[in-house]
Formats: C-alpha cells, sequence, structure tokens
C-alpha cells in the first residue's frame, strides 16, 4: 500500500495510535516544502504576519515577508547558524548578519527562524501530548482541503514554552497542518498560523537560500 494512502487511512481513522507521530513519520520523506504563512496573535486583531516560507533539509529556511514589513528577506543557514535580513529585497543595501537568537527578528511569541519549520512543531505537539491527552474532534474544511481536527491539552499545567494546548488541523492527504492555534496555561489565544498554498518537495532555484 503507497505510505501516502497509509497516512490518509491512519488519520481518518479515530483510534489510530498516534496521529501526530504518523504526520511526523510521512514528514521524513519531505525534503522540501514552500507554503504562504498567515500568523495572527493575541486577540486576533493585534498583529497579522503574512510571508512566503521556504524550507529545505537540514535546515536551510527563507522567508519573503508580505505584511507588514513587504520586501523584507531573511535567509538562515545551519551551515554559518546566521540569518541574513535584507530589509528592502533581496541582496540589497543594507543587509545585517543576526544570530537566530536575536529578538529583533523573532515573532512576536519568541518564535525564531532556525526553529519554524514542520519538524520541530510536530515535536513540540509530541512534548505536550506525552505530558497530556490528545482528542480527535472530527473533520472539517480548511479552504477547500479535507482537514482531521485534533486537539492536545498538557496535563497539570504542563507547557512547551508558553503553550499548553494546540488545536490542529491536519491534512488528511500527508499529515500536514493547515491551521494551529495555540493556548497559555490561562486558556487565552497565544497564536493562530495558517499555512496556505503549500507545496511539498518542490525543486527550488540554485541559490534560493545563498547569503
Amino acid at each position: 500500500m503507497l505510505p501516502g494512502l497509509m497516512l490518509t487511512m491512519a488519520l481518518l481513522s479515530a483510534d489510530s495510535p498516534n496521529l501526530v507521530q504518523e504526520a511526523a513519520d510521512y514528514y521524513q520523506q519531505v525534503e522540501t516544502y514552500q507554503a504562504t504563512i498567515k500568523s495572527s496573535y493575541g486577540n486576533l486583531s493585534d498583529k497579522t504576519d503574512v510571508l512566503r516560507y521556504y524550507y529545505k533539509k537540514p535546515g536551510y529556511v527563507r522567508m519573503e515577508v508580505i505584511e507588514p514589513f513587504n520586501g523584507t528577506v531573511l535567509v538562515y543557514s545551519p551551515k554559518t547558524e546566521k540569518v541574513k535580513l535584507w530589509l528592502f529585497g533581496d541582496s540589497s543595501f543594507p543587509s545585517l548578519s543576526l544570530s537566530p537568537e536575536n529578538k529583533m527578528i523573532q515573532g512576536p511569541s519568541g518564535q525564531r527562524i532556525d526553529r519554524s519549520d514542520l519538524g520541530v512543531l510536530y515535536q513540540e505537539v509530541m512534548l505536550l501530548q506525552n505530558q497530556g491527552k490528545t482528542t480527535v474532534l472530527g473533520t472539517d474544511s480548511i479552504a477547500g482541503q479535507s482537514a482531521l481536527q485534533i486537539s492536545v491539552q498538557g496535563a497539570g499545567g504542563f507547557s512547551v514554552g508558553a503553550v499548553s494546548r494546540m488545536d490542529l488541523w491536519l491534512d488528511v492527504t500527508n499529515g500536514f497542518p493547515l491551521k494551529v492555534m495555540s493556548y497559555g496555561t490561562d486558556g487565552s489565544l497565544i497564536e493562530m498560523v495558517e499555512i496556505l498554498d503549500y507545496q511539498i518537495n518542490p525543486t527550488f532555484p540554485v541559490g534560493l537560500f545563498d547569503q
């Protein structure tokens, strides 16, 4: 049976032992992906970021900002462990070379570019699972795609960073998250992320991740 079909069947089966682990295992076959990512914070009206995201194993990341700073480009390389920042477009002046720990280029919730890929997300969700419970909420449609909605809640106030609960909508064909909502220990919404127009294993042009 084809791996993709096996994953679809697992995701649609409410008694599957670990849906997130199934999705993470499938992700091991992915070498590259790209998507449009829309992130909203707080009460969802405070701040919204939109960017084009490109990822190549073992950890190359390129972000092209659409909102709020259109034209800004960031490229992280695991070889240099640095982030190249162009404020006004690729290879434009001025440019900066920064540590991914620099708060100037971190998200409002402290997200780092070197820990922004789906592999890290799956790891964090499974950490919550190991100290809590997973509830399958059923199927839903996100941007016309069939998704399985699950909720992962840490027990006894357990959290990963500031996050104690995640609601995820996973594409039933491959386990890719189409939407993720993160909540703090007090139940307040920290962030909502929508992953749109994604492509799996695209061929990127030479030099896309050059610094």
